[in-house]
């Protein structure tokens, strides 16, 4: 404070003595302008913004960069942090509660901490300083972050509509054995694949899950109507289906002794209920792994493995609340700059140079193009200028995290990506069907004592449940009474009546207004 007080005084000294000189000269009175006090000593407004990865070795480099063409274009400056993929919802969790002084996040559990109040209301924003941002982002994004009030809270990355479960392999291996990936389409069916597999590549896990699993019932059509750690559900196509826990559920309990028969035969790594789930892991051999994803997901997996893999979508192409809202950058309700945080995310939405700065890093660096524009990422070298086998890279972006994918280059080098990749993108959020509860948030504040132990229950039973790692006949039927316990049924009945006032809604009132002529990308 004392140095900026001192620079302030040194500029007003060369200010006064500038119109000293000019009085002296012309032998008129000549007062510094406002303008002119205000171009010499305004400092770019600097934003606090959180995001999750693992801190990046040359972060603090990419950050300055950001902050050298920032400053120039919108007069803003960030201090860039990312958490660790295991403490960034704790973290995030314990800034909002505390009232910590921040500007900007990646939002976990937007819906539950934006009924909190934790995050600012951008209508007013999208209308006139994010307009440009509004306009690229598909409207459908927009519908589905819409909360209860009908506001809109966070700005969703514009990507693909619908995220499908995609099974993938390794193709060397479905090469050599000529396997038509598309024939496995249910956990029941991989079976005699995994079998040739242990067999056959004894160095490779058959089958690799962790503590989150995955969402095997969205096989059987159901989603989420809360999140994935309140195990709710209901059917996604069918506008009259209701609410039910899903481990109540025939379909549960097929995948549930399914998974319990792979995890006996050694299909299934031993320590699954135990692994944290992140990223795929650089070289490891693993033969059957599940992921989220869009279109051309193979070549960004690929790159993550360091060898080509192909999968197959084996859900179907519906947007679900889940999917809208699974990449949001939220503005802090508390934050002392909510006009350079809307410049800023506008700029990240818009703004192709900013874009792939935060995505790829800086060009020279992480980075080269090849001759079609492609990013060619530069690999780590050791002390001796050769390149480190499998070495993370120094800096990458957590893509799905940080805005606008349609205006970010295509991937060259290795398993390149199309050069038409956003026009097949396009196509695809074209073909889409919306689930018949997109947009529906329930409020359950008022049983924040159930939720909380629910969320306890599930902690405790559902990592080992959905990796096969327990006896289903004596676990279940606990997990299903501690549930009951926690209170799930009358949680249940009160989204059920949520749903039904919010579906009788819907087909009663006209759309919510917003912005006409919007794009796509």
């Amino acid at each position: 404070m004392l140095k900026c007080s001192r620079h302030r005084f040194i500029i007003m000294m060369v200010i006064g003595l500038l119109g000293g000189l000019s009085l002296y000269m012309t032998g008129c009175t000549q007062e510094p302008s406002k303008n002119d006090i205000e171009r010499l000593t305004d400092e770019p407004v600097n934003l606090i913004y959180y995001t999750i990865g693992e801190p990046d070795k040359d972060l603090q480099l990419v950050n300055a960069k950001i902050n050298e063409i920032m400053a120039r274009k919108i007069g803003v400056t960030v201090t860039y942090i990312k958490v660790g993929w295991q403490e960034y919802e704790d973290r995030l969790n314990t800034l909002i509660s505390a009232g910590s002084s921040f500007d900007i996040a990646f939002a976990t559990n937007y819906s539950t901490t934006a009924m909190q109040g934790a995050w600012l209301k951008l209508d007013d924003y999208l209308m006139s300083l994010g307009k440009d941002m509004y306009e690229s982002v598909n409207p459908t994004f927009w519908q589905g972050v819409r909360m209860k009030d009908g506001g809109i809270y966070g700005v969703p990355t514009n990507k693909e509509l619908a995220v499908r479960d995609h099974w993938m392999y390794p193709a060397s291996i479905v090469d050599k054995y000529n396997v038509d990936i598309k024939k496995y389409n249910t956990l029941e069916s991989l079976e005699p694949l995994l079998q040739m597999i242990q067999q056959k590549e004894p160095s490779y896990i058959p089958m690799e899950l962790d503590q989150d699993s995955h969402n095997f019932f969205a096989l059987y059509g159901y989603e989420y109507i809360v999140n994935n750690k309140v195990p709710l559900m209901v059917k996604s196509l069918d506008p009259n289906a209701g609410i039910v826990n899903i481990f109540e559920t025939e379909e549960a309990r097929k995948v549930l002794d399914t998974l319990r028969s792979y995890y006996k035969q050694g299909f299934i790594n031993k320590d699954a209920a135990l692994r944290e789930p992140g990223g795929l892991k650089r070289g490891a051999k693993v033969f059957w792994k599940s992921s989220g994803g869009g279109p051309l997901s193979d070549t960004t997996w690929s790159k993550d493995r360091g060898y080509k893999v192909v999968s197959n979508p084996v859900t179907p192409t519906v947007v679900t609340t889940e999917s809208v809202r699974g990449g949001i950058m939220a503005v802090n309700a508390n934050t002392k700059h909510p006009v350079e945080s809307m410049k800023f995310l506008n700029l990240l939405n818009t703004d192709p140079e900013i874009r792939n700065l935060f995505n790829y890093g800086i060009e020279g660096i992480h980075y080269n193009l090849s001759e079609l524009g492609q990013v060619v990422p530069i690999p780590r070298k050791d002390s001796e200028g050769n390149p480190i086998p499998d070495a993370p890279a120094s800096y990458a972006g957590v893509q799905y995290t940080q805005g606008n994918w349609f205006i970010l280059k295509t991937m060259g080098g290795d398993n390149p990506e199309p050069i038409d990749k956003w026009d097949q993108f396009i196509r695809y959020n074209d073909e889409v069907i919306n689930s018949s509860v997109l947009g529906f948030t329930p409020d359950l504040s008022k049983l924040s004592i159930q939720m909380d132990a629910i969320k306890t229950v599930w902690k405790k039973y559902y990592p080992s449940l959905m990796t096969g790692s327990v006896d289903i006949d004596s676990i279940l039927p606990k997990f299903n009474a501690e549930l009951k316990h926690a209170g799930i049924d009358e949680v249940r009945t009160e989204v059920q009546r949520q749903l039904d006032a919010w579906r009788g809604a819907v087909t009663s009132s006209p759309p919510l207004p917003s912005i006409p002529t919007l794009n796509h990308g």
